[in-house]
């Protein structure tokens, strides 16, 4: 297993990323998560979107994609309002981590994601479904602290998360 490079991605890429979402969505189902990314979540416009926006990322391990993501500066406007908790920091501009998936088989897609995304910003924000077990831990494992519950424009619950890096 070779580095993980990590690029911004083109319009070129969408069925690659739109498979790697495929993968990720079969992975939280093997895992239980039966909700989150149902019907056409998220959508193909939304992807479309984020790549032109610049905001899309691949992972890249030995000339194979194995992973990508959204990084997005704040503000994130589902982020405004938080329940039964309160953000880490609220001062500070922030980045925002979504649209997360990796294939099966890969390892270290989300310590790449990490290592890339505190060399922009000291300051990430995440949030995922209550049965995202993988992400969750994920978040725990690389520092993140749990903030409280914020819900998205649809209405649906999501756990926020956020984790400063001073070393930045």
């Amino acid at each position: 297993m070779g580095k993980i490079q990590i690029r911004h991605t083109t319009l070129k890429d969408l069925p690659t990323i739109l498979a790697l979402i495929e993968n990720g969505r079969q992975i939280m189902r093997s895992d239980g998560n039966l909700h989150q990314w149902s019907g056409d979540s998220p959508s193909t416009d939304l992807i479309i979107k984020d790549i032109e926006n610049g905001y899309s990322y691949l992972c890249i391990e030995d000339g194979k994609a194995i992973g990508t993501y959204a990084f997005i500066p704040g503000p994130d406007p589902t982020y405004l309002k938080i329940y039964e908790g309160a953000w880490v920091e609220t001062k500070s501009p922030y980045y925002v981590i979504h649209r997360m998936a990796s294939t099966p088989e890969s390892h270290g897609v989300f310590s790449a994601t990490m290592d890339y995304c505190f060399q922009v910003t000291n300051n990430i924000r995440i949030d995922t479904h209550r049965d995202n077990h993988i992400m969750q831990h994920n978040l725990l494992k690389h520092g993140f602290q749990y903030c409280g519950i914020i819900y998205l424009v649809n209405g649906d619950e999501r756990l926020a998360y956020q984790r400063l890096n001073n070393e930045h």
